[in-house]
C-alpha cells in the first residue's frame, strides 16, 4: 500500500521505481500497487506550495530522468492549489479496479509534472483518464459527481496520519511494515522557506527491487 499524493514529486519517485521494479521483476500482473489517499494539503492545512514543489522537482528528476519531469509552465495563476479533487479520483477509479486506479495516478502525475496541467480542474482530471486503457471515464465522471470515493478519501488521510505523519510517500509492505521514501535520505539545507535549498544526502533505489520481491508471495 502506498499512502501518497499525486502533487508529491517524492511520492512520483516511489511509484516510478515500484512500477520499474516491478516490471524489471516480471511480476506485473501478480503484484498490485495499492493506492491509498494522504492529500498534501490535508497533512499541512495549506494549498499546494509552488515554491516547495518546485524546489524539489530538479532533485527527482535527477532520481528519474525517464519520467519527462519539468517545472510548472503554466500560468502562475493556473498552478492547482489543490489535488484532493485527482486524489478522489484515484480512489473513484479503484471501484472499476485497481489497474484502473494505477493508471489514473500515474496519468495524473503526468498532466501535473510533465504537462504542467491544472489537476485541481475537474475536466483535466477526465482528460487524465481518458488516456487511461482501464478506466471508464463516463462512469469516473459519475462517480465523481456523485461524491462516492469522498469519504474514502476522508478516512484514508486520516489513516496516513496516524501511520505515516507528515509523510506523502508512505510505502507499507505486505507484512505490514513502513517506510517514508525508501532509499532516499534528504534535508533541507539553510533556513526556511522562501530561503533554503533540499538535498539528498543518500540515495539507494535498489531497495525497490527488494520491496517488490517481497511483496509477491503475499499477493501470489
Amino acid at each position: 500500500m502506498l499512502f501518497s499524493d499525486v502533487a508529491c514529486p517524492w511520492a512520483t519517485v516511489m511509484v516510478l521505481r515500484l512500477r520499474a521494479a516491478r516490471s524489471d521483476l516480471g511480476l506485473e500482473g501478480t503484484v498490485a500497487l495499492l493506492h491509498l489517499a494522504n492529500p498534501l494539503e490535508l497533512v499541512h492545512e495549506r494549498p499546494l506550495a509552488r515554491r516547495i514543489i518546485d524546489a524539489e522537482i530538479p532533485l527527482c528528476a535527477a532520481a528519474t530522468p525517464g519520467f519527462g519531469w519539468s517545472l510548472w509552465q503554466g500560468r502562475l495563476d493556473e498552478f492547482p492549489v489543490t489535488s484532493l479533487l485527482a486524489v478522489e479520483a484515484v480512489q473513484a477509479a479503484r471501484r472499476q479496479s485497481e489497474t484502473a486506479a494505477e493508471e489514473l495516478d500515474l496519468a495524473l502525475r503526468q498532466a501535473l509534472f510533465v504537462a504542467s496541467r491544472c489537476i485541481a480542474l475537474r475536466h483535466e482530471v477526465l482528460a487524465a483518464a481518458a488516456t487511461c486503457e482501464a478506466v471508464d471515464v463516463r462512469r469516473l465522471a459519475a462517480d465523481l459527481d456523485d461524491g462516492v470515493a469522498r469519504a474514502a478519501t476522508s478516512r484514508q488521510a486520516r489513516a496516513a496520519r496516524e501511520v505515516a505523519g507528515p509523510c506523502t510517500g508512505y510505502l507499507v509492505a505486505p507484512d505490514g511494515s513502513g517506510s517514508c521514501n525508501p532509499g532516499v535520505t534528504s534535508r533541507w539545507l539553510g533556513p526556511d522557506l522562501p530561503r533554503g535549498v533540499p538535498i539528498v544526502d543518500d540515495d539507494d533505489p535498489s531497495v525497490y527491487r527488494d520491496l517488490v520481491s517481497a511483496a509477491a508471495p503475499a499477493v501470489a
